[in-house]
């Protein structure tokens, strides 16, 4: 990172290489569609090229560049504000009883449930609950990512895990 800061741009290639796999299925899994997970996550590595000056330290590298990442991502859900309503999930869901005895194709069929459920939350919603259910981070973490206090990322979260559970109702 200190060779990075210093204008080796090799370091920063390392860097890039080590963190780019996580900030893209943060991108892709937020905003659901591959395009725009690469376009977010390369303007959020030029950004970070940028800015590194003002990384101080005080958190993770990796921290930094989920803030950076998640700020990308909003940014563009913003955007282009596509939120799906639940009437039109429910129909859009495939049927359960429709995948037969193979295990593999339902799970995979839930698999595309719920990446259709995750369109349907709001873009503040969806970030958090990626960063919390699929990245693991805490909510003191996400909070300092997202800008908001652990109180409204908990609430965030709350709300998108109860939609998600009304959405995903019939692969249970």
């Amino acid at each position: 990172m200190v060779r990075a800061q210093e204008g080796d741009s090799r370091a920063f290639e390392a860097l890039v290489r080590r963190h780019q796999g996580a900030m893209y299925r943060l991108a892709l899994r937020t905003l659901g569609d591959a395009g725009d997970a690469e376009a977010a996550t390369q303007e959020a590595f030029l950004a970070a090229w940028r800015r590194l000056g003002t990384f101080r330290g005080e958190a993770a590298f990796s921290s930094w560049l989920y803030r950076i990442v998640t700020n990308r991502c909003l940014n563009l859900a913003r955007a282009r504000r596509s939120s799906i309503s639940l009437e039109e999930l429910g129909r859009e869901l495939p049927s359960s009883e429709a995948t037969g005895p193979e295990r593999g194709a339902e799970a995979n069929e839930q698999l595309a449930a719920l990446r259709i459920a995750l369109k349907g939350l709001s873009t503040e919603q969806r970030i958090c609950w990626v960063l919390r259910e699929q990245e693991g981070l805490g909510y003191a973490e996400i909070a300092e990512m997202v800008g908001v206090s652990s109180t409204a990322v908990r609430g965030r979260i709350y709300r998108a895990r109860q939609q998600l559970s009304e959405v995903m109702k019939p692969w249970r």
